[in-house]
């Protein structure tokens, strides 16, 4: 390389394309790619003010000009010549003494010289200690763990690497020609004066002038921005090259965690840690106005406008599920980006890794999401609130928290709610109202901008567009579509939307079809950029475009946002948790903050041993309430259907045939039902009993709730054991078949059960004929009641009965109709109109009891019944067959309660404590139910306590971990 001044370098760099001339290449430092900066530094005038711009020490190493040729100076003729003779002897020596001097002073000079050019080169590079944040810890590790020599050794040699660069002599000669063509258009002062160019330069000038004669101005100039492009395209390939080696090489450090470069404990990435701060603040929700105002990346747009397929390209996989301008985001999905070794994806609340390189996986995690969508969609609903959480890794990835929103829509569709467009509108303004919230606008390129919805919203939003990036998706086809491809360019300058924003952005993301792949959709968006009209005719700028410098550009916006918020909304939190604690201590001053699943583990283990109480019930004390219940429910039935129509016979060998069989029809249809009907209403009886008899010692009143649903749905869920029902039959069956009473106590004890089996029977029809015939004449007349016109004729049609019974005691259980009539005749003859209906009511109230007592009476004849009955009643007028049905019924009863106890004490309540613990397992993963079942302003203290403290502590430590890695 020749050397070149460096004010020479700086105007030519500067002056190379004038705006007149329509072209547009000049690309921002600062939105240049770190090794593109660089080298855009290497051809930029240093405008340092400070360095003087003519030091010949100070020159760069370039092609834009040679060294000017030092003018051989002319030999002067004259008498001077003479002298020149003489003294040549003198001044030879001279010459000779002062050569060391003269090489000492070319060492220090030369040294210097090459000093201040590597200073200045060095100073060329741009400052990356800033940027070492980027890096990971384990980055600065490798050298402890990694042979670097041997990696170095492997790397291409400096020959190879060179033959990558351009070739810089044929630059500049075309810088050179632009240059001099350009200075001969200018009327005015020459911008590189004739004194600044060096000899060399003017003559490369007039010999590209020469070489190019026969072409036109046009021709020159669209030939040397196509070499441009292809240069900056040549470097692009290099870095993407660059980066894909890097990216392999990050993937090999990071699965070397079995191999012992990361044998200590593996600590969280930043993004994880801020990932999971988010999480809990999306499900908290405080009474304290403490907002969350932690930075995501929310990406909003119209239906259909690309938002998921930029999403994708991001995270570098097709992750969401698609459709043909159906709507398919149908609740917000928050996407953590990482970087890992894998290529891999997680909901939060689970623990499968779906592998995004296979297709399998790729579908299933998209019928996943589709699936988790529907389900957070009420009934009735097409949208919903709720937030499904994933997490992608993969090397290469920008880390950054991105929220992608359902679209926004102008008019509701057939099988939309009606409300749909609202409920859109309001959840994406519940994300973007955030004012730390970085908004990715997502326009379709290839509708008229008129019809955008969603640049309204944003305006209104971030009216200043301080946090607003703007993309334009389906460039591709706008480009092919529009008539006036300027309209493009108005949009990425920001000047036909009213919304303003940071930066703008146009991106292709694929020809339509959802078989792409990403690699594929790189590929197409890198070619048709390269062939675009728009960039080459510098409409768009080269860091406006492609996907990749959109998510760098995301991801460093993100990254700033975070620094400049976090630390505030910490503190925030932390005032928070102050009012919380206070509230707590002044209301709650000895209890212990047990937050809801605190709380259900405390009640689910009460629950159990009020459960296992159960077990310690006495067989005896069983038996006593299945019996005694069992009897309530069948005693009707015995008196009314069995007992009276065989005592209605006129001899014992019928009545014992009506007895059989009508106790063989009862056993084989209703007696086993009723028996576990009986015995499953004790169980609940008891276990209810045992709940309430906890409380009472001093329990805490917020379970009551919840003991009583787990009380009912484990009632619900219990099914007694249908072949206990066979089983209970032939043993009832087998207990009636028996008529021996073998000792008198047995006896004795069939009386006193018959016996008070009718009295009770008896104090109950007393009573009926009580209410049906009203007050007699004491209760009148001390409390001065009347009776009722229908009582009266009652109390008449009593009368006039039980005047009938008195004539005929034997009589039978039904009146004749001719005996109806007589007594319907007699009380019109009185005065009283009755009906036939009323005189059979009243007749079988008033038989009833005269049964009843008549049956108390042979009931108290039978007690010295025993001697006849082991006679089988031979020879005596007394016959108590009634005595033996009850004999029969009482044993009956008791076998059945006992059968009941065992079943009871030895499966039913070991099913029922297991229903118990099932219906507690469901009750503990349903939160919902938690809630619902757990509730108070204490519960919720303590709920809100906890959240709060978790959010400050993760936040904490990711503000550690941020200051770290600063």
């Amino acid at each position: 390389m020749l050397r070149a001044g460096s004010v020479v370098t700086c105007i030519a760099c500067r002056n190379l394309l004038p705006s007149r001339m329509g072209v547009k290449f000049r690309v921002p430092l600062q939105k240049l790619h770190p090794l593109s900066r660089a080298i855009h530094h290497r051809y930029t005038a240093n405008n340092n003010p400070q360095r003087p711009p003519h030091c010949s020490a100070a020159r760069h190493y370039t092609s834009l000009s040679r060294l000017p040729m030092r003018p051989p100076k002319s030999r002067s003729g004259g008498h001077g010549y003479q002298q020149h003779r003489s003294f040549w002897v003198a001044r030879l020596a001279a010459r000779l003494l002062k050569l060391r001097y003269i090489l000492l002073g070319s060492a220090v000079g030369g040294g210097y010289t090459a000093k201040k050019t590597y200073d200045e080169w060095k100073d060329m590079f741009p400052d990356m200690s800033q940027y070492t944040w980027i890096v990971p810890d384990f980055v600065w590790e490798l050298s402890e763990n990694i042979d670097l020599d041997k990696l170095a050794s492997a790397l291409p040699e400096l020959e190879d690497l060179a033959k990558l660069l351009p070739d810089m002599e044929k630059i500049g000669e075309n810088f050179t020609f632009l240059k001099s063509l350009l200075s001969s258009e200018t009327t005015g002062e020459s911008t590189l004066r004739a004194t600044d160019i060096p000899p060399t330069s003017a003559a490369m000038s007039d010999s590209s002038e020469k070489q190019f004669k026969k072409s036109s101005d046009k021709e020159k100039v669209d030939q040397l921005q196509e070499e441009l492009l292809r240069t900056q395209l040549k470097y692009q390939r290099m870095l993407e090259r660059l980066e894909k080696e890097n990216k392999e090489l990050r993937k090999v450090v990071l699965q070397k965690d079995d191999k012992g470069i990361h044998q200590r404990k593996v600590k969280k990435s930043l993004i994880d840690l801020y990932s999971e701060v988010l999480d809990i603040l999306s499900d908290y929700d405080s009474n304290y106005n403490t907002q969350d105002h932690l930075p995501r990346v929310v990406v909003v747009g119209d239906q259909s406008a690309g938002k998921t397929s930029v999403l994708e390209m991001i995270a570098q996989a097709r992750i969401f599920p698609r459709g043909s301008g159906e709507m398919m985001t149908r609740s917000p999905v928050k996407v953590t980006l990482s970087e890992g070794p894998h290529h891999v994806a997680m909901f939060k609340d689970s623990t499968r890794e779906f592998d995004l390189g296979k297709e399998a996986d790729l579908a299933a995690l998209r019928h996943e999401i589709e699936i988790r969508m529907r389900k957070s969609v009420k009934e009735g609903q097409t949208v919903s609130p709720e937030t499904i959480s994933l997490s992608v890794k993969g090397p290469g990835i920008q880390r950054m928290v991105l929220v992608d929103l359902p679209g926004v829509i102008s008019t509701v569709t057939t099988g939309m709610a009606a409300d749909t467009k609202e409920t859109i509108f309001s959840i994406s303004k519940a994300y973007m109202q955030n004012p730390n919230a970085i908004i990715l606008c997502i326009q379709d390129g290839s509708v008229d901008a008129e019809r955008s919805i969603v640049t309204d919203l944003v305006s209104q939003m971030d009216p200043q567009g301080k946090r607003t990036i703007f993309v334009l998706t389906k460039v591709d086809l706008a480009e092919k579509n529009l008539a006036s491809p300027s309209r493009i360019q108005q949009i990425v300058e920001g000047k036909l939307f009213p919304m303003k924003a940071l930066g703008y952005f146009a991106v292709v993301t694929g020809k339509g079809s959802s078989n792409e792949s990403i690699d594929s959709i790189k590929d197409y968006e890198e070619d048709f950029f390269q062939s675009s009209r728009l960039l080459r005719d510098g409409m768009l700028k080269a860091h406006q475009v492609t996907t990749k410098n959109l998510s760098l550009a995301v991801s460093d916006c993100f990254w700033k946002m975070v620094r400049e918020s976090v630390e505030q909304q910490a503190d925030a939190f932390k005032a928070s948790r102050f009012n919380l604690e206070t509230e707590w201590k002044n209301n709650y001053p000895r209890l212990r903050e047990l937050d809801r699943n605190e709380l259900f583990e405390k009640a689910k283990n009460e629950i159990l041993d009020e459960v296992i109480s159960l077990s310690q019930v006495t067989p005896k004390h069983w038996e006593s309430i299945l019996q005694k219940k069992l009897w309530e429910r069948v005693s009707t039935h015995v008196i009314e259907n069995i007992y009276l129509p065989a005592a209605q016979t006129t001899n014992s060998g019928t009545f014992n045939t009506t007895v059989d069989i009508k106790l063989k029809q009862w056993t084989d249809k209703q007696l086993p039902h009723k028996a576990l009907e009986v015995a499953w209403e004790t169980l609940q009886e008891e276990f209810a009993r045992f709940m309430a008899e906890y409380k009472e010692k001093d329990q805490d009143d917020i379970f009551e709730k919840l003991k009583e649903a787990v009380k009912d749905e484990s009632i619900k869920r219990h099914k007694w054991n249908e072949r206990a029902m066979d089983s209970l039959r032939v043993i009832q069956h087998n207990a009636l078949e028996d008529r021996s009473i073998t000792d008198k106590s047995q006896w004795d004890a069939a009386i006193q059960f018959m016996e008070e089996t009718l009295q009770s029977r008896l104090k109950d029809t007393d009573s009926v004929i009580a209410d049906m015939v009203g007050p007699d004449w004491k209760q009148r007349w001390m409390s001065w009641t009347n009776r009722t016109p229908e009582q009266h004729i009652r109390n008449e049609t009593k009368n006039e009965l039980e005047h009938l019974l008195k004539l005929h005691e034997d009589h039978t259980a039904y009146l004749a109709n001719d005996e109806v009539t007589t007594v319907r005749k007699n009380l019109e003859g009185r005065g009283v109109e009755v009906d036939p209906v009323l005189i059979k009511d009243t007749w079988h109230q008033l038989y009833r009891r005269h049964f009843l007592q008549k049956a108390l009476l042979h009931c108290n004849l039978c007690r010295r019944g025993f001697y006849y009955y082991q006679r089988h009643f031979v020879d005596s007028e007394l016959e108590c067959n009634d005595v033996v049905l009850f004999w029969r019924i009482q044993r009956m009863l008791a076998i059945t309660a006992n059968t009941l106890r065992q079943q009871l004490t030895n499966k039913e309540v070991r099913r029922l404590e297991k229903n118990v613990k099932e219906v507690l397992e469901d009750f503990g993963e349903d939160t919902e139910k938690k809630v619902q079942l757990i509730t108070g302003r204490r519960v919720q203290l303590a709920e809100d306590l906890k959240k709060v403290r978790e959010i400050q502590e993760k936040l904490e430590a990711f503000i550690e971990a941020l200051h770290k890695e600063k």
